[in-house]
């Protein structure tokens, strides 16, 4: 039935390449930094668009490392992209991820989104619109490129793909429970300030707080936000959120915890659902990320 379910969701994305298209990679340089050792890639994950990549690696150890999917936010930093991973962003605790994840022994994936970072060049608006005019759809195609992006983890020898995680904040936090929602090769997914539950923005007139790559055609005639994201249970999944955040409205949250807590209870695995809620807006503090550590070491 999750199968049925997954590829009805995946079915939504729009017209994508063949989920076979072959994936080539060219690795660019190879640096040592204080905490970690980075390596760029040109990734040709869809046979249209090249996609720009860090894989990094602990400084220490030869793998196959436990890896890390992590989805670059939004925030209209759009030459920012996947160096969030290494230089952070306003709204993320200090250090980077990059440099949390590889001391805790993790690899780490990031790659750039259209129309974001090395992929600059189009607005988000102008891709929005062409796509829609081809049958395509922005969101469809981002998800696509991370869904090729676990394919690549999975053909690295340094990477354990028994132990391939996911997370992001905002857009990235989205990113994150889609990708784990579709692919089951994801054990573990965080999401960091983005799980927003679509009919509650609706009610609180929150739409225009998300860019237009976020908008899906048809789906909530086919899914809620708990239907996508009961499609990854029963593995672990830690949600963290801000009470007076626009992006995520509190109603919706409960709605969504509820929803899950009731699903995760059915299938016997009650502990790996835990949203933890703060009085804060849009933002990562130093307890969030206490908690993204924690469930990283107990989960993955």
């Amino acid at each position: 039935m999750k199968e049925q379910r997954r590829e009805e969701l995946y079915q939504l994305l729009g017209d994508l390449p063949p989920k076979s298209q072959p994936i080539l990679a060219k690795k660019l340089i190879e640096e040592k930094y204080n905490h970690f050792i980075i390596e760029r890639w040109t990734l040709d994950l869809n046979g249209e668009d090249n996609v720009p990549a860090y894989f990094i690696r602990p400084l220490h150890g030869q793998g196959p490392y436990p890896t890390i999917l992590f989805n670059h936010s939004h925030g209209g930093y759009y030459e920012l992209g996947k160096d969030e991973l290494i230089k952070g962003n306003t709204y993320l605790q200090a250090p980077s991820y990059a440099e949390e994840l590889t001391d805790m022994g993790y690899a780490v994936l990031a790659i750039d989104a259209w129309g974001f970072g090395s992929r600059r060049g189009r607005t988000e608006s102008e891709l929005f619109k062409e796509m829609i005019w081809k049958g395509q759809v922005l969101w469809g195609k981002m998800v696509y490129d991370s869904l090729r992006a676990i394919d690549y983890l999975d053909s690295r020898d340094d990477v354990d793909s028994s132990r391939i995680g996911t997370l992001g904040m905002s857009m990235g936090s989205t990113m994150s429970w889609w990708v784990a929602a579709l692919d089951p090769r994801i054990k573990m997914c965080i999401d960091l300030c983005g799980l927003c539950d679509y009919d509650s923005l609706i009610e609180s007139r929150g739409l225009d707080g998300h860019g237009i790559y976020y908008f899906v055609p048809g789906l909530l005639k086919h899914f809620s936000t708990s239907e996508i994201n009961e499609l990854i249970s029963p593995r672990p999944h830690l949600g963290l959120a801000g009470n007076y955040d626009r992006l995520t409205p509190a109603k919706g949250l409960d709605k969504i915890d509820q929803h899950l807590s009731n699903v995760y209870q059915k299938e016997g695995a009650a502990n790996a659902w835990k949203l933890k809620r703060y009085n804060i807006g849009h933002f990562e503090t130093a307890e969030m990320r206490h908690e993204v550590k924690a469930f990283l070491k107990k989960w993955l």
